[in-house]
């Protein structure tokens, strides 16, 4: 029964699906809302190229939460996706499809192919997309998306660049970066972050030869964690201020760090643990010293080959003696400038070794040639056969496996290398104060955010290397002449003003062979193309094709409103968004973004199609229903940055504690609801005390909610409405169910606790929760809303509940008094259902007496009743003492009775349900026995029953109805049945 429920629940939220679509209730609820009162909501664009999983599920919900929220309070909230169209991601998808295993590969396949082949792969899973986000219930334009490989986007692009070059923030360098080998390109600090794996390296400590200087002759000992890096070895730094020792073994003189050897010689297998010390130094006595390189291939290069000081010398690792390559580290480049060493920069792009090195090396017989330094299959190959040729050389001294956080590339996971290449950059330092200040006015959540991972990460700055060595992406707009006079562009009327070329199309193969002449001099485009996330940090712009369209619209809308992505992001697009926003217009990009954790597997582990692991998430949808998903998603911890274990479980359990309990309260609703009802008002003042308490509850709800949602809490809003579902079925609907039950008409009612006011409490509470739930639980929303208020059938105030408008908490409408006691109240039931259990009293049979101890020792009456039907008592004793509760659990005849009456009456509604009646049935109920007390049971309950069973009359003889059932109760036998009855 519970599958075929949840079975029709999907089947229902297709169904709401078509309505929607049907009657363009989403594209309503944007027009209905005045332009002037526009709420900006960037949408970060993802790659096409795979399938969404939870991650892209849970940014969507909170994508689609906050804008039906806002447009429920009235803002304009337009909302169109965008597509993230270039870069690696996409390159080496086509790169892997066609076997193009090199830059070389690509070039001879031709670039303008090449970049075909991407355009028409890159959207290749749009579709499966569109599915998903319309499934979950995310409303968003799909239909016309930005992508940022359109001409007006990239145009956009170009504007940006030139404005930063305008301010001078945009500069051609030569230093030191993490590429990509197998990519052949530079990548951005920012997408090095992204993807440090723990992997296991080999260090080595090597002896270099010193030639001249006190010490010529001893080998000075340095240690690396590269050991591929040590053919392009220049020079050795010590600590001017440090003590060296000259130590002795086997003949041969080491020299070496003081403090270093003393640690080192902790570990058994050093093999210099036991030498003898014969000498000392102070590190300003070793500077000057030349040495022998390791490798004799490059023992030519100028100024090289010498011992010299540096600050950055530690004792805390190491030997005290470090091994500078300029090409392939910051403080080595800088060391180098200032020794007036240029690099040796032994390794190619691709991360092999210059044809030199390979030759000399495969001649002595090591297995280079072809070889990566690093590469996602061999990370510690090219290591290995450094340390040989070391061994071969007499220059190892120890090698060591060392386990470390080492970089990967985001898209191919590939060994990032350190490698000294040429890039165009940012100026981030330069903004860097203006960067920490305009964080200060956003609303991080969570707000360890702010001053945590993206406040650190902002007082770290470092330029950004925004250029790549690619082919799909966007041009940078830069032309040089020969003698380095350089151009830089902001428009397609600007190129085709410079150069007579009009284009309709902005990429590489399109714009590479147009050249410039100006002033006697020919420029040609510098060859690289833009960084992915520099596209994606222009969307705020280029999605409108800003300046050049649409700049009354972006003025008003600028900075947005609200973002929200995973928390990776803070290191991505957040910060790309923030450094553009902030050198453009001295502004955040965004005033709110709320900050995702990460979806992990239900074992801890992350998310692996290989390790199935994971349920899809689509057959989870359809199972349990989209709202169900969304629910459970949005207040759980992944909305405030924390990582969530997944589990379908967890699903289900809010499937059957709020969506399915929610339905079945508008199902016990319509059960008793007329057009009376429907058209009627709620009174002025309503005389039941659990009308009251429900209303109460609900604007508290309400209040507590708005509050949170105007905060872009989305787990403090959700939290409180699970709560509320709770009360209203456990706790109203139970304890009215005999004021429904009543049928009396509305129009003849005025008294207490009248049936016409609990249903038009309930209508109210549910047409009011609907509009509360509609942000979380659009699906659920829409079904409550048309039940309640008849819009199917067109009499309702609207066409959707999400046409409606936020509805305002009541202040007037929340006693805290009668909240605090009902809440007491319902402690106290607790506690005397436990005194029941355990003297082995059932619900059903009556008890003469509790009693309840209270600190202020009052309770008013209307409470007191409710504890005497709730806990079947009959009287309730209220005294002053400490909370206590105590029951009177001596049964007398007459308390026997009337617990069999209520056995009865379970039995027959039981009897009801089985045959299928509804609450429109009315029947003849039948007692049969010849137990003298059940003859004066019903001379005392007659009334009860047949009002407790829905019966118009109750019979003791004649012939018994075809469904007559013995039945024990009390140890007293009988016969009961029905008949139905017009």
């Amino acid at each position: 029964m519970a599958d075929e429920k949840r079975a029709t629940g999907a089947s229902q939220e297709h169904d709401i699906l078509s309505y929607w679509e049907t009657h363009s209730v989403f594209e309503k609820s944007i027009e209905n809302r005045p332009a002037e009162k526009a709420y900006t909501f960037y949408d970060g664009p993802p790659f096409a190229t795979g399938l969404p999983h939870y991650g892209h599920i849970v940014a969507s919900v909170m994508k689609d939460l906050a804008p039906r929220y806002w447009t429920m309070k009235g803002r304009r909230v337009e909302r169109t996706w965008g597509w993230d169209c270039h870069g690696l991601p996409i390159e080496n998808i086509i790169e892997k499809k066609l076997d193009l295993k090199s830059r070389a590969d690509i070039e001879a396949f031709g670039i303008g192919n090449f970049n075909d082949a991407c355009h028409d792969t890159v959207l290749t899973y749009a579709d499966e997309w569109k599915k998903v986000i319309r499934r979950i219930g995310r409303w968003v334009d799909m239909e016309n998306s930005y992508k940022t490989m359109d001409l007006s986007y990239m145009e956009s692009i170009w504007w940006v660049f030139r404005s930063l070059w305008e301010r001078g923030l945009v500069y051609e360098g030569h230093k030191p970066m993490h590429i990509c080998p197998r990519c052949e390109t530079a990548l951005s600090n920012f997408e090095v972050s992204q993807n440090y794996q723990d992997v296991t390296d080999i260090s080595v400590f090597a002896g270099f030869t010193l030639t001249s200087g006190a010490h010529a002759g001893a080998k000075l000992v340095a240690w690396t964690t590269t050991p591929w890096t040590l053919p392009g070895n220049v020079l050795l730094a010590v600590g001017a201020d440090m003590e060296y020792v000259l130590i002795e073994k086997e003949g041969t003189k080491y020299l070496i760090g003081k403090a270093a050897l003393a640690r080192l010689s902790n570990e058994k297998d050093f093999p210099l643990r036991d030498a003898a010390v014969v000498g000392s130094a102070k590190g300003s006595d070793l500077v000057g010293a030349t040495y022998e390189p390791l490798f004799p291939y490059f023992k030519e290069w100028e100024n090289a080959f010498r011992v010299v000081a540096a600050e950055f010398v530690s004792t805390e690792d190491g030997t005290q003696v470090v091994h500078i390559a300029p090409g392939f580290g910051d403080d080595d480049m800088e060391l180098g400038k200032r020794e007036q060493v240029k690099p040796l920069m032994h390794v190619l792009m691709n991360g092999t070794f210059v044809p030199e090195l390979v030759e000399g090396l495969v001649t002595d017989g090591f297995a280079v040639k072809g070889r990566p330094v690093k590469s996602k299959e061999d990370g510690q190959g090219m290591d290995v056969e450094i340390i040989k040729a070391l061994a071969k050389r007499g220059s190892l001294v120890w090698k060591k496996k060392i386990q470390h956080s080492y970089p990967h590339c985001w898209r191919c996971d590939t060994p990032l290398l350190n490698y000294a290449t040429s890039s165009w950059f940012v100026r981030v330092t330069e903004l860097k104060a203006k960067l920490l200040e305009h964080n200060e006015g956003i609303n991080w959540v969570p707000e360890n955010m702010k001053e945590g991972r993206f406040g650190k990460w902002l007082e770290g700055a470092r330029d950004w290397a925004v250029s790549r060595s690619r082919f799909w992406g966007t041009p940078i707009p830069v032309w040089r002449a020969e003698d380095g006079d350089v151009l830089c562009l902001g428009s397609r009327d600007e190129l085709a003003e410079l150069s007579g070329v009009k284009v309709t199309d902005l990429h590489k193969h399109i714009v590479d062979p147009i050249t410039i002449t100006k002033g006697g001099k020919t420029y040609a485009r510098v060859p690289d193309v833009l960084d992915c996330w520099f596209e994606s940090g222009s969307m705020p712009y280029a999605q409108l094709h800003y300046p050049f369209e649409n700049a009354e619209k972006f003025d008003a809308g600028f900075p947005a409103e609200f973002i929200a992505e995973g928390q990776d992001q803070t290191r991505g697009w957040f910060y790309t968004l923030h450094v553009l926003a902030t050198a453009l217009f001295d502004k955040p990009a965004f005033r709110n973004v709320v900050v995702n954790g990460i979806v992990l597997a239900e074992d801890g582990k992350k998310m692996s199609k290989r390790l199935n692991n994971y349920p899809d998430p689509m057959e989870v949808v359809e199972k349990h229903g989209a709202d169900a998903v969304r629910l459970y998603l949005m207040s759980s911890p992944v909305v405030h940055g924390e990582n969530l274990r997944f589990s379908e479980a967890g699903v289900d359990e809010v499937n059957k504690k709020f969506v399915m309990i929610l339905k079945n309260v508008v199902s016990f609703y319509q059960l008793y609801a007329t057009p009376a009802h429907t058209n009627s008002q709620l009174p002025n003042t309503n005389s039941h005390v659990l009308d009251r308490w429900i209303l109460s509850r609900l604007h508290e709800t309400l209040k507590a909610e708005t509050k949170a949602m105007d905060a872009y809490d989305f787990a403090g809003a959700a939290r409180p409405l699970s709560e509320f579902v709770a009360d209203l079925s456990q706790w109203y609907v139970r304890r009215s169910r005999d004021r429904f039950k009543a049928s009396v008409p509305l129009d003849k009612v005025d008294d207490r606790g009248s049936v016409g006011e609990a249903v038009m409490t309930l209508r109210v509470v549910l047409d009011t929760f609907a509009k509360m739930i509609a942000p979380f639980a659009p699906f659920l929303a829409e079904h409550v809303y048309q039940a309640v208020e008849g819009s199917f059938a067109g009499v309702g105030k609207r066409l959707s509940v999400h046409l409606e408008d936020w509805p305002e908490a009541d202040e007037t409408l929340v006693d805290g008094d009668l909240l605090a006691d009902m809440a007491r109240v319902r402690s106290v039931v607790s506690k005397a259902l436990e005194r029941r259990a355990e003297a082995g009293k059932n619900v059903r049979q009556a008890l003469s007496s509790m009693t309840v101890s209270l600190p202020s020792g009052e309770l008013a009456p209307e409470l007191v009743e409710i504890l005497k039907d709730e806990v079947n008592v009959k009287a309730v004793i209220v005294k002053k003492g400490d909370a206590a509760v105590e029951i009177d659990a001596t049964l007398t005849p007459e308390l026997v009775r009337e617990g069999t009456s209520r056995e009865v009456i379970r039995k027959i509604n039981a009897m009801r349900k089985e045959a299928g009646l509804t609450i429109q049935d009315r029947i003849v109920v039948f007692v049969e026995s010849s137990h003298p007390d059940v003859k004066l049971m019903l001379d005392e309950h007659k009334d009860s029953v047949i009002t407790g069973t829905l019966a118009k009359s109750l019979r003791t003889d004649g012939a018994k109805p075809a469904n007559a059932a013995s039945f024990r109760a009390n140890e007293m036998d009988m016969t009961v049945g029905f008949e139905k009855t017009p």
